[in-house]
């Protein structure tokens, strides 16, 4: 069983492996000891955070733990309001008309629009379960425990919720967008870029970045046929939020061209759909499969400062809706640290466990 939990700074030499594993193209893991200690300091300083009202500097990292060899299998991660101290950058992909009546001809033209339109949004990131562990339901819970999480503590995060997947990129680090990028404005491969923007040094975005828009059939064939794509390793990813309600509205990385996707808070599947129930331990005789995560509530109100006790699992469980009770196994409310009463945010899960 994997137990997701707020990452400590004794996990760090597992976030590292996970860094060298996630590989190119994963901007939000670098290989930086420095940069990888900063996140999980920013992240234990975001869970104990008291009083929080509206979304500003926290960023919550949090890995997942298996309940039987006590080994880290993975990590995702959510980002409160991206953009404030360092800027963040995207491509819009929009349309232009060129036309002339007198010659009867009328073309229309996609375009790549830099800009800034997601600053101050909710960012859900560093997805990344190591290979191991990628079969049942891992993905699934490394994915939505964010969502129960944004369900009970709402005020933490913003109305906007977006996602940037990773894009086409090769084994060695070749990212065919950038590749074009790189002959015709920047002298710097894509590793070297990738990196950089990790390590939060994006002023050569800002420098070197064409500052009028791209026409798309301008680009090379390769690049035209990757943008909006992701990378074959993060399909899995993208089909769990298209499962949620996000979707694409035209932007995508400035980088690799992958797909930015999209939605608001309140109308996550997860978010919609997912429901509290108090705690009842025993057997489970005819269980179904459930993401379970404690809410750390006390009688329907926040305890303040509590946070870093969050757990999230997915586990064999008997739900009755009516009672609003649910009834666990003694090990899986050992694993979510909850007592008989407590109350837990649940969601169905489709697949067997």
């Amino acid at each position: 069983m994997l137990i997701v939990r707020p990452i400590a700074m004794a996990d760090f030499d597992a976030l590292r492996v996970c860094a060298v594993e996630s590989g190119h193209g994963f901007t939000s893991l670098p290989v930086n000891d420095a940069l990888l200690k900063q996140r999980i300091e920013r992240s234990e300083y975001s869970f104990a955070k008291p009083n929080v009202i509206a979304p500003s500097d926290e960023s919550y990292l949090m890995v997942a733990v298996d309940s039987e060899t006590q080994q880290i299998a993975g990590t995702t991660g959510i980002e409160a309001a991206i953009g404030w101290d360092v800027p963040f950058y995207s491509y819009q992909i929009s349309k232009l008309v060129h036309s002339s009546e007198r010659l009867g001809v009328r073309n229309v033209v996609r375009v790549l629009t830099l800009g800034n339109n997601y600053t101050g949004c909710s960012e859900i990131c560093t997805l990344f379960l190591r290979p191991a562990y990628r079969h049942g339901l891992n993905g699934r819970l490394l994915s939505k425990c964010r969502f129960l999480l944004m369900a009970d503590h709402p005020q933490r995060f913003s109305e906007t919720i977006f996602a940037e997947m990773r894009g086409v990129s090769t084994d060695a680090g070749d990212s065919p967008f950038w590749q074009w990028l790189q002959a015709h404005f920047f002298s710097i491969d894509f590793t070297l870029a990738d990196y950089l923007t990790g390590i939060g040094k994006k002023g050569f975005i800002a420098d070197l970045m064409p500052k009028l828009p791209i026409y798309i059939n301008l680009l090379s064939p390769q690049a035209q046929a990757v943008i909006g794509q992701v990378h074959d390793d993060t399909k899995p990813a993208l089909a769990l939020l298209e499962q949620e309600g996000f979707s694409n509205r035209g932007y995508v990385d400035i980088f690799d061209a992958g797909p930015t996707m999209e939605c608001d808070l309140r109308h996550i599947e997860a978010v919609r759909h997912s429901a509290l129930a108090q705690v009842r331990i025993g057997p489970v005789s005819a269980g179904e499969p459930y993401l379970i995560a404690n809410n750390v509530f006390d009688d329907g109100v926040p305890t303040q400062g509590a946070l870093n006790r969050f757990r999230a699992t997915i586990a064999s469980a008997q739900w009755e809706p009516k009672q609003q009770q649910i009834r666990l196994t003694p090990d899986v409310a050992q694993a979510l640290e909850v007592e008989s009463g407590a109350t837990v945010r649940l969601l169905r899960q489709p697949s067997p466990i």
